[in-house]
Parts: structure tokens; C-alpha cells; sequence
């Protein structure tokens, strides 16, 4: 079904707690989020962290982040600063993501897969990697609809009517082959492994000379993504404490007939970029393994300082981090929700498959904000 989301206009709310020196702030001037107020002695690893580590990482994002009013007085003051800790202390006030009254939520992966391919294609290179068709037309609603800005149409003309785009099914049975609007940037050895690249966004290809092709998120078909994991688990082949990007490929490698009835139940699909650099979010630099984080923007905006605390999902270790907001992902949506960025490698790949763990979120927030806005004292 195509058809605009409908939108509520939401009131902010204040809730101060009394008894102590916390608030939390639902639906605020820039996030949707649900934030109390913390001290920076309440963020357990915060001290122990490599604060300048995390300060490099917010300086390079600040190559996009400073475009934002939100963040360009923080951006400036990076550019002049070394000592990681002294910067976020006196340049932020710390919240903790909040969910009603519950402070954990759920972090998840992901990495940079590697593909082996092709620039041409061959019996075995044989499943395009695609580039943005001529008839995607992607309509931002900003201007007419000012709203609705979030948000995005994307279709295709048939005649004088905008229709939704053709499904991963549509896309996979090659529907446009003879009109000429899909174009493949290369061609690579196995179907799974490019259904994983676009849940990732991004990866290398390893073409047959060994030359490595970078390839990067440009645009998605405008379906609504479903976890095509969810099915396994309701079919009982896998069980949900089991669920895991391994089992998935394993299951569908024992069952080949149900590769395409599987991912097919995902209608989204994703266009690619050649690039010249690795992996990059949606912010538009490229990602630092363990450093950066996909968020829900409408929770969390791009290019915020964002501690984490979760654990690895291979040997329970705490992982207490500070890390920047540097990506977007369609699965990624929910008031405490974070997709950890493992890098590249096999490694890499195994952690992002399995990592499914608690974890607490809080987000830093710039004090010329917190003291100009709703975020003030009372």
C-alpha cells in the first residue's frame, strides 16, 4: 500500500521529578526521545574510556555535523581541542535514553561485508549489484509540506500518476530489462551475500583482477523493510534465542528452493554507489569500526556524542563507550535502539550476526541547547 504516514502534532511534555536533581523530557524540540538528566559520575565507563579516541571520531564526523545549528558552536570548539574528556564535560549536558520508566533497550550490528564479483557478467558472476534506476523519482515533501520534512515518496511514473516502485521481487524477476533503467555497476557469486549487502548499506567488492570496488548506499526502492529472520522464527526452523545472521545464511544454504520465497518477503530494496572511500553512513563520512553507531534520527540526530553500555555478544565482556551517531538503518527504530558498527573482516561479521544485546544509551547534548531550550532548569 502507497500512501503518506499520517503525522500527529505532539505537545512537549515536562515531568520533573522531585526528590532529586533529574527531569525527563518527552518529545522534545529536537528528538522524540523520552531524556533524564544525569551526572556524568552516574555513565558507568565513562572515565575509563578513550575520550580522545572519541574525540577524533567527533571531529571528522563534524565534517558533516557542523552543517546542523544543533551541533556548530560543538564542531568549532573541537577543532581547537585535544583532551577528549575535558572537551565533553564542559561542552555537554549528559542524558539517558528513557522508555517509559525502563532504561534498556536493544543493540544490535553490522559491518562491512565482502563480496566477490565481476564488472561483467558470467556464469558465475551472475546477481547484479545495481545503481539507481532512470524512473526512481524520490519527492521530498519539505517545501510543499513543510511537516512533513522526514519524510519521502518514492515511486515511478505511469503516465501521469505516481505509482510505488517495483518490490525486491519485481526488481529480482528483472521487470525493466527491456526498457533499459537498470543498470549494474558489477555482478557478484552469490545471492545471499547481496542480500546481506543491502542490509548493511555498504561493502567491497574483490573483483577477479583482485582490484577492491568500494560500493555505497544511494538509494532505497521505497518498500517497507521486513526481518526476513522473523519468518524462520514463526516457521520454527529457527528459534528466536538462536536467530543470528549465521543462521539465517545456514538455513538458507541447507534449503536453496527457499532463497528467493524467503528474501523476497522483503520488498525493500537498495541502490548502489561506486565510492572512494569504505563503509559511510548516512552522515555522510566514512564509519569508524567500534566508534560509530546507526540510530533512529527522529530519537537521536546525526553527528550527537552517544555513550553506550552493552556487552559483547561472544564473550559477555562490558563494551562502555563513547561513540558518534553517524548512520541511519530502516530496522532501526525505537526509543532506546542503536546499530553498532563492527568494521570489516570476518570477525567483524560474526560479531554484527550475533550482537542482539541490552544496553543503555546517552546521548550528549550540546550545553548551548541545554541552556537556551526546554532542556534549561526550572
Amino acid at each position: 500500500m502507497f500512501y503518506l504516514k499520517s503525522l500527529l502534532l505532539i505537545s512537549v511534555v515536562i515531568s520533573l521529578f522531585t526528590g532529586c536533581a533529574q527531569k525527563t523530557i518527552e518529545k522534545s524540540d529536537i528528538s522524540k526521545a523520552d531524556l533524564q538528566k544525569v551526572n556524568w559520575q552516574d555513565i558507568q565507563g565513562f572515565e575509563e574510556d578513550n575520550l580522545d579516541k572519541a574525540l577524533e571520531v567527533f571531529k571528522k564526523d563534524c565534517k558533516s555535523s557542523k552543517k546542523y545549528k544543533n551541533l556548530s558552536d560543538a564542531c568549532l570548539k573541537a577543532e581547537v581541542s585535544t583532551d577528549g574528556k575535558y572537551f565533553f564535560k564542559t561542552n555537554f549536558t549528559p542524558y539517558k535514553l528513557m522508555s517509559e520508566a525502563e532504561d534498556i533497550g536493544l543493540i544490535t550490528g553490522y559491518y562491512e561485508p565482502l563480496l566477490q564479483g565481476s564488472l561483467t557478467k558470467t556464469g558465475r558472476y551472475r546477481y547484479p549489484i545495481y545503481s539507481v534506476p532512470k524512473d526512481l523519482i524520490n519527492v521530498d515533501l519539505s517545501e510543499a509540506y513543510p511537516s512533513l520534512k522526514k519524510y519521502r515518496l518514492r515511486g515511478k511514473l505511469v503516465g501521469n500518476i505516481l505509482i510505488p516502485y517495483d518490490t525486491r521481487k519485481d526488481i529480482e524477476n528483472k521487470k525493466n530489462k527491456d526498457n533499459n533503467l537498470l543498470q549494474a555497476i558489477c555482478y557478484v557469486d552469490d545471492k545471499i551475500d547481496l542480500f546481506f549487502l543491502h542490509i548493511q548499506g555498504s561493502g567491497k567488492i574483490q573483483l577477479q583482477d583482485k582490484t577492491m570496488l568500494n560500493v555505497g548506499y544511494a538509494e532505497q526502492n521505497g518498500r517497507k523493510y521486513y526481518a526476513v529472520g522473523r519468518k524462520l522464527i514463526e516457521m520454527g526452523v529457527v528459534k528466536k534465542e538462536d536467530m543470528s545472521l549465521q543462521a539465517i545464511r545456514k538455513w538458507l544454504k541447507k534449503n536453496p528452493s527457499k532463497i528467493d520465497e524467503i528474501l523476497q518477503l522483503n520488498e525493500s530494496y537498495i541502490f548502489f554507489r561506486k565510492s572512494t572511500k569504505g563503509a559511510t553512513g548516512s552522515l555522510g563520512t566514512q564509519l569508524v569500526a567500534n566508534r560509530n553507531l546507526a540510530v533512529d534520527r527522529e530519537i537521536i540526530p546525526l553527528g550527537f556524542p552517544i555513550f553506550i553500555n552493552t556487552t559483547n555478544p561472544l564473550n559477555n565482556k562490558e563494551i562502555n563507550q563513547l561513540m558518534v551517531a553517524a548512520d541511519t538503518g530502516g530496522a532501526i527504530k525505537g526509543k532506546i535502539r542503536a546499530d553498532f558498527f563492527f568494521g570489516h573482516g570476518k570477525q567483524a561479521e560474526e560479531l554484527a550476526g550475533k550482537m542482539k544485546q541490552d544496553g543503555k544509551l546517552y546521548m550528549f547534548i550540546p550545553n548551548n541547547i541545554a541552556k537556551d531550550s526546554i532542556y534549561s532548569k526550572k
